[in-house]
């Protein structure tokens, strides 16, 4: 029987919790996702976690942060002024933004707090400084 290894295309059905158990994403009830290992699509703990698992096998891995999105990194969290704001936008804590970088490039953004004059920003991935759990079951090796 075959196992997956690097380089393999697989079809993976999948549940994300953090420690606590709390479900953060799941592909229950929908397609399995699929992607090829060793090209950097997934964190390193996923595509670990699948090595060597057989066809149709389950199990369950757990990531340590340094294997999954790392600690939050201070240099992602800013302060903007409201004022550099597109008019229409009334900022609130939650709320995701999208800032371009001068290259062009998309970046995802979580206001995290709103002063007077002013919003804190938290570019970091939600799931930085996080261990997690994921069930896996594979479903296809090609």
């Amino acid at each position: 029987m075959s196992q997956v290894k690097q380089n393999d295309t697989v079809k993976v059905h999948y549940t994300g919790k953090l420690a606590d158990g709390q479900v953060f994403d799941t592909s229950e009830g929908k397609e399995p996702i699929e992607f090829t290992l060793g090209q950097g699509q997934l964190i390193p703990g996923f595509e670990k976690g699948l090595l060597d698992m057989k066809l149709n096998e389950k199990k369950t891995v757990n990531i340590p942060k340094e294997e999954a999105y790392g600690e939050p990194r201070a240099e992602l969290v800013q302060e903007v002024e409201k004022n550099q704001l597109p008019e229409e936008i009334k900022p609130e804590v939650g709320m995701g933004l999208v800032s371009k970088t001068p290259d062009g490039q998309e970046m995802n953004l979580v206001v995290s707090e709103v002063k007077e004059n002013t919003i804190v920003v938290d570019g970091n991935h939600p799931l930085a400084g996080k261990d997690l759990v994921f069930d896996l079951e594979v479903v296809e090796i090609k």
